[in-house]
Formats: C-alpha cells, sequence, structure tokens
C-alpha cells in the first residue's frame, strides 16, 4: 500500500479493474489498522494517575506496535509486488512448446512467493495477539471497545492473510 495516498485514492484504486491492490493488501492494511488501535489505547493510557503502575509497560508496548504497524504496511507493499509477477508471469508467451514451459515454471515460481507474503501476515497476525491481550487486561478502561476492534481487525488480516495462501 503506497502510503502517499489518500484514503480515497486508495479505495478507488482498491475498486477498480486492476488485480493490486487486492484482497492480501488489504489483510495487511487490517493488520496496520489493528496496530495503529492499539497504540492509541496505549497512548490513552499513559500519562493516567489511574495507570501509573503500568505506564512503562505501556510505553514498552506502544513501541512494539509501532514496529507492527510499519511492518504490515511493508508487507503490503510487498503483497502487491509479489501479485504483479504472478500476473506478469501469466502474461508470458505460449505458443512453443518451450515458452509453455518457461511460462509454466515462472508462474509456479511467482505464485509460491505471492504464497510467502500473507503467510509472514498470519506469522505478523499471531505475533501481536499478545500484545492485544495485555491491552485489554491493563489499558484504559474507557477505550475498551478500540482494542475489540483492534482485535477483530487482526483477526480479519490473518483470515484473509489464510484465504489468500490457499488461493496461491
Amino acid at each position: 500500500m503506497d502510503t502517499s495516498k489518500t484514503l480515497q485514492n486508495y479505495l478507488d484504486e482498491l475498486s477498480s479493474k486492476s488485480p493490486t491492490p487486492g484482497g492480501g493488501n488489504v489483510a495487511s492494511l487490517c493488520g496496520a489498522l489493528s496496530s495503529s488501535l492499539a497504540t492509541m489505547v496505549c497512548n490513552l493510557t499513559i500519562g493516567k494517575k489511574k495507570y501509573a503502575e503500568v505506564e512503562s509497560e505501556m510505553i514498552s508496548l506502544k513501541e512494539k506496535l509501532e514496529i507492527y504497524q510499519k511492518k504490515f504496511i511493508e508487507l503490503g507493499k510487498k503483497d502487491n509486488l509479489a501479485f504483479d509477477k504472478v500476473i506478469d508471469a501469466f502474461k508470458l508467451p505460449k505458443d512453443t512448446d518451450e515458452q509453455k514451459e518457461i511460462r509454466n515454471k515462472e508462474i509456479e515460481n511467482a505464485t509460491i512467493g505471492a504464497a510467502e507474503i500473507p503467510s509472514e501476515v498470519m506469522q505478523t497476525a499471531k505475533e501481536l495477539l499478545p500484545l492485544l491481550k495485555i491491552i485489554i487486561e491493563k489499558g484504559n478502561r474507557n477505550s475498551l471497545s478500540d482494542v475489540g476492534v483492534a482485535a477483530a481487525l487482526i483477526a480479519t488480516a490473518s483470515k484473509g492473510a489464510y484465504l489468500n495462501v490457499i488461493i496461491n
């Protein structure tokens, strides 16, 4: 996902005929959104007297979540590039037996490569879950719904990535 674009630009591109961005990219975006919402809850917890005893833990979680957000954004970009390679492989000529063989090998390699990115999204989502659990248990109680949405988003990221692994 190109972070220099507006949300409307992204949505317009997503709804176009172009195969990218697609579901894999959106799965990564869900991971980034989950990380961002969880970071917000950390920020809403830090500096509050009521949560003074967990402040250092929230600061540490916030730092980790910011890294996860960036990682999900990068995975979204990689997903687009990987799927573009699949599309390019399908466009290779197939007039001769030699061309067919080259094309089939390129399709196979590109497809394997395209499955690696959503596998990494699933793994990253799995790593994020324990952080959300801590925030649910210790974070600002007024922001529980935000952590709940973050949990739903990370589940969607993982399920979306799984579907992409299966199809690839």
